[in-house]
């Protein structure tokens, strides 16, 4: 009896034991790799939906908003700043990296979002602004006052009050120093003065970073878009930049200097290996899955190269550095096909293997991809977006194409465009406007309160609810089925091909044994109003199948064409299966 009693004691406790080991090991995803085939979708908070009516977007309005990146079938969420801040520049300047801001919610609402996202198989990157702070941080506060602790927490210049120390400019106008009355030195700030840059000369800079890296990878979060990575390091001699006699811009404007001296510096470089190394050992430690981190640091193909590591392999940086070349480099009124081959050749001819490449074609920082690209080529930017190889990128609202809200000088609040002369060419006001989710009050971003930015006049045709239904060909399905199309082998892992046939029209082919997915996108650029006969290269077989069409084309998806006898009208986009 009592050998009995005590087996099944142990056998209790042996069961207990496995399911609290089993509970660990599920917890635990499985998929090391996951981040090199994913769709990142970039959520712009404040105006991503308003769960208590108030005007701002909010955690629990992205909560209640899950079903729908599930239904998209994009793998992870990336949510631009929601610590706390005064939002002088929308909350790129924080004030206390472990708080949430009221206008977002508080810490539990993170928590529970983490949680659910979770629960649903999806993955949550969260915006690290590492460059700087507010100027309302206790650490700046404490470092004018000259606390010995922070003292040097800052960028802090002699000089006097009528000469700055070099002639760094500012990213949003005028001189990149302020003077310090308190301290009677000047500080660094490459953004707003309210955003003093950090000093990672420093050593316990490096570590407080880390201590918030660490905090939010124990609260579950996998990953972090690093802001303005290009900026963490300047010279240390402070010289003087070099014009760079660009046509009709301003001496206080940023572009009127080459930033030799305050980007991409070669501290910046070591600075994110460190963080890499960083982040891999803790994942390692902790048995977790990877935890991705993604730089922000527009430059050239050379200088972004190395944001990645070490070309050989032997350092590595951040797991992608985004890939602005299709925004930068794109420009709708002088570039064409023969543009767009060159870009997506640069990048996947020249990319290091051992690098994934990505792709993105609008952000919270640039006129959304409908309006940038035209709107009648929105289906077409998607299905190149989605084919090409490695990691896709989409900003919220793509998906259904929504495009430039209408903003007054009187409504916005971009600290950037804060002079009325310069307003409609420099404001990032008119791609933040609430997202349109159906046709009801103010666009079901919230229940009628007056939103932040004001709700475009267009919801009332343009929105999400209208393009729901999946026996209807619309933009929203048109990426459903190109984000599903991305896990066919072709897609997911076959070579990568791309012919400009002409300035209009262009053709990506990605190919794995002898299955095809072949993109045929004519762009209706400069008003060519012609049909035009598409041949696609290295295709040896008379017929293919139409996978899909864009919105407005005269092909019908499932048909068989002649691939000899193939026939594109403007803005016409065709994705089709071929197997020969």
């Amino acid at each position: 009896m009592l050998s009995t009693m005590r087996f099944k004691i142990i056998a209790i406790i042996l069961c207990f034991t496995l399911s609290v080991l089993g509970k660990s090991i599920s917890e635990k995803q499985t998929d090391p790799d996951w981040w090199k085939h994913a769709v990142f979708y970039q959520i712009y908070p404040r105006s991503f939906k308003d769960s208590n009516n108030d005007g701002d977007g909010d955690l629990k309005g992205i909560l209640q908003k899950l079903s729908h990146l599930k239904d998209a079938g994009v793998d992870a969420l990336w949510m631009s700043p929601i610590m706390e801040s005064p939002q002088v520049d929308q909350g790129y300047d924080i004030s206390d990296y472990y708080t949430i801001d009221s206008i977002f919610g508080n810490m539990d609402d993170l928590k529970n979002l983490i949680h659910e996202v979770h629960e649903l198989g999806l993955r949550v990157i969260l915006d690290f602004v590492p460059n700087h702070t507010s100027d309302q941080h206790e650490w700046f506060k404490a470092s004018e006052n000259g606390t010995e602790e922070y003292k040097d927490y800052y960028v802090w210049v002699d000089g006097t009050p009528d000469k700055p120390p070099n002639n760094w400019l500012s990213n949003f106008r005028g001189s990149a120093w302020t003077w310090s009355e308190k301290r009677q030195q000047y500080y660094l700030h490459q953004f707003m003065e309210q955003q003093p840059d950090l000093n990672y000369r420093h050593p316990k800079v490096h570590e407080e970073m880390k201590n918030i890296l660490r905090y939010y990878m124990d609260l579950g979060i996998d990953g972090f878009r690093i802001d303005a990575m290009l900026c963490a390091y300047e010279d240390e001699e402070l010289r003087d930049e070099p014009r760079s006699y660009l046509p009709g811009v301003g001496p206080d404007e940023s572009k009127y200097l080459l930033h030799i001296y305050t980007n991409h510096q070669p501290e910046t470089y070591e600075l994110l290996y460190e963080w890499r190394q960083f982040v891999d050992e803790y994942a390692e430690k902790h048995n977790v899955e990877t935890k991705v981190l993604m730089t922000e640091a527009s430059g050239t193909f050379n200088q972004t190269i190395y944001y990645y590591g070490h070309p050989d392999g032997s350092t590595l940086g951040a797991h992608f550095c985004f890939n602005f070349f299709l925004i930068e480099n794109f420009n709708l009124n002088i570039s064409n096909a023969y543009d767009i081959m060159r870009i997506v050749y640069n990048w996947v001819d020249d990319l290091p293997k051992i690098f994934i490449p990505n792709w993105v074609i609008g952000n919270h920082d640039n006129r959304r991809a409908a309006t940038r690209y035209g709107p009648d080529d929105r289906d077409g930017w998607n299905m190149l977006a989605q084919l090409l190889p490695g990691i896709a990128v989409t900003y919220n609202g793509e998906e259904f194409g929504q495009e430039d809200g209408e903003v007054t000088y009187e409504q916005g609040q971009d600290p950037s465009a804060r002079n009325r002369s310069i307003f409609e060419q420099v404001s990032r006001d008119f791609e933040r406007t609430p997202l349109q989710w159906d046709n009801t009050t103010n666009a079901g971003f919230n229940e009628g309160a007056k939103t932040w930015l004001p709700v475009s006049k267009k919801y009332h045709e343009l929105n999400l609810a209208s393009q729901l239904d999946e026996n209807e060909l619309s933009h929203y399905n048109i990426y459903k089925t190109l984000v599903q199309k991305r896990q066919e082998s072709p897609a997911r892992i076959g070579t990568t091909d791309i012919w400009a046939l002409s300035e209009d029209s262009f053709v990506l082919k990605r190919s794995y044994e002898n299955k095809h997915i072949v993109l045929a996108f004519k762009l209706g650029w400069h008003n060519h109003t012609e049909e035009e006969s598409i041949l696609i290269p290295g295709i040896s077989c008379e017929n293919g199948t139409i996978a899909l069409t864009n919105v407005g084309s005269n092909y019908t998806i499932g048909s068989s064409v002649n691939l000899q006898d193939l026939k594109l009208r403007p803005h016409e986009s065709l994705v089709l299966d071929i197997t020969c």
